[in-house]
């Protein structure tokens, strides 16, 4: 398995988020982000990752995968 463009910036949106308060949420604005952030963030709703289109919150299944990324990045670093 390769990794895509577009798996990387929703890799990218996910560590945006705060992993020591599930609480706080993300807001990623269409005439602030960049296309590509906007169109990760879209995908992450679609997968059930994210609460919202434009972000919001983390769902069980984001918060699950944000805490592997952050593994996976500590590892790597």
């Amino acid at each position: 398995m390769q990794l895509t463009e577009a798996t990387a910036q929703e890799m990218n949106v996910l560590a945006l988020f705060n992993q020591s308060t599930y609480q706080q949420g993300l807001k990623v604005h269409s005439h602030e982000a960049s296309p590509e952030d906007v169109a990760a963030t879209k995908r992450l709703f679609e997968k059930g990752l994210i609460t919202q289109l434009d972000g919001g919150y983390l769902t069980t299944l984001g918060k699950d995968a944000v805490e592997k990324l952050q593994d996976l990045l500590t590892i790597l670093k």
